[in-house]
């Protein structure tokens, strides 16, 4: 079974490093043409550098600030008017880390529009294009917390869950367009985000941050943290004509750390 995306133009978010990068990477090698967005332009170039040496395509990138959702909703239309996407991956870097009684309104709202304004901005800037083509794919970087809420992760507990949520709705208002929406729910993955998680984690524990991750290992049936590459094999599976069939799912990729259905 080979995958192949030629002649796909794939906008990722999140990806000048971690499980977005991966993604990128993945998709690139399939044969897409890949914009990668986020924060850090010396990130962005180097990746886009990378990419284009190893499967040219003419890669790009979008430097952009998730949490200005007014300013990045008119930035993601007219990039995305300009040269249209087949395939949109929704991933943004998380909100700070904090139990639901160190919150407050603003930093609720500062969450919502990081992860969730993101992907309303982006899907309805991409959407008529997919119409239009009467194809497209949609995946949203969700996680298991959605399922399990993570105590320390009150923000990305919320805000994913309005994510998936929207993501089964316009599964079923997308599809006689052709257009697929899936949502994946991320486990404990080997990245920077993790590591910070990690070491903030163990200064309240009282411990190292080896052993917050060993901890976290022991917790996942297969016995360790998932590699990034991984992820993006799945992305790369959902972005491809082979999985036109499959729609409104949400995926665990957690090494079966979830215990629930």
């Amino acid at each position: 079974m080979e995958i192949s995306l030629k002649n796909k133009h794939a906008l990722v978010g999140g990806s000048s490093k971690g499980i977005g990068r991966a993604i990128a990477e993945q998709l690139a090698a399939c044969g897409a043409r890949v914009t990668l967005a986020a924060r850090s332009e010396d990130l962005l170039k180097a990746a886009v550098n990378d990419l284009e040496s190893r499967f040219p395509a003419g890669h790009h990138y979008l430097c952009v600030d998730y949490t200005q959702a007014s300013a990045y909703r008119n930035q993601i239309r007219e990039y995305l008017e300009k040269d249209p996407a087949d395939i949109l991956v929704n991933n943004t870097q998380g909100p700070p880390a904090g139990t639901s009684l160190e919150q407050t309104p603003e930093s609720y709202q500062q969450a919502f529009d990081l992860l969730f304004q993101s992907v309303v901005a982006n899907t309805q800037a991409a959407l008529p294009h997919m119409q239009k083509k009467g194809w497209g794919r949609i995946v949203n970087v969700a996680s298991v917390s959605v399922r399990e809420p993570l105590g320390y992760l009150a923000l990305s507990n919320t805000m994913r869950a309005a994510v998936v949520s929207l993501g089964k709705t316009l599964a079923s208002d997308a599809g006689p367009y052709g257009i697929t929406v899936n949502s994946v729910l991320t486990g404990y993955f080997d990245t920077e985000r993790l590591a910070s998680l990690n070491t903030k984690k163990a200064e309240v524990m009282g411990i190292t941050p080896e052993e917050v991750t060993d901890r976290l290992k022991a917790q996942v049936p297969l016995g360790r943290l998932g590699r990034p590459e991984e992820y993006g094999h799945l992305v790369a599976f959902l972005a491809s004509d082979l999985a036109a069939y499959l729609t409104g799912a949400v995926i665990p990729l957690d090494g079966g750390l979830l215990r629930s259905y």
